[in-house]
């Protein structure tokens, strides 16, 4: 899940307002990491701290060329989880269910018309990745073929299906190197 998915998954706990979720999410990871910085260790009862650790100058071997040379001194930002969520993701224990409100909150969106034709294909896009990669182009002397791909998906809240828009495959030219 990357930052943008982590958002629209807060959504619902704001009312579906996604700048509300979007702020929300920017300023705990902006305190987190200001905290850190300044040394303080941050620590989030049942999911987990964040603290910043100092690495002691060491020597290191370089693989390619076996030399040896010195590393300095650094710090690094550490993150030990706690014992709640260790127990989430190991399967022993049970995350409780999302509140009702919540989900009655998204499903009365969802089911409004204005809802239903701002919904994008771009949530379903992550599932399907693998079939919306771009064909290849052939290549050809010096000439660049370009490439379309349509994707037809139904929605899920209306009776009619709807088509993705087309798009191209550019293709940029390869840098070559003179011969010497």
């Amino acid at each position: 899940m990357n930052k943008s998915q982590l958002v629209e998954a807060l959504a619902p706990r704001f009312d579906g307002n996604k700048k509300e979720a979007q702020h929300a999410l920017e300023s705990i990871i902006d305190v987190i990491t200001r905290a850190v910085a300044a040394g303080d260790k941050v620590a989030i009862t049942g999911f987990g701290a964040f603290e910043k650790i100092d690495r002691p100058a060491r020597m290191v071997r370089n693989p390619r060329t076996g030399e040896r040379k010195r590393a300095k001194k650094t710090s690094v930002p550490k993150f030990r989880a706690g014992a709640e969520l260790k127990a989430v993701v190991s399967g022993s224990k049970k995350l409780p269910r999302v509140s009702a409100t919540a989900a009655a909150t998204t499903a009365k969106k969802a089911a409004t018309p204005r809802a239903a034709a701002t919904k994008t294909t771009a949530t379903k896009a992550p599932a399907k990745k693998a079939a919306a990669t771009r064909a290849p182009a052939k290549r050809t002397t010096g000439v660049a073929k370009k490439a379309t791909t349509a994707k037809k998906t139904p929605s899920t809240t209306t009776a009619k299906k709807t088509t993705a828009k087309k798009t191209t495959a550019k293709r940029t030219p390869a840098k070559r190197t003179a011969k010497r």
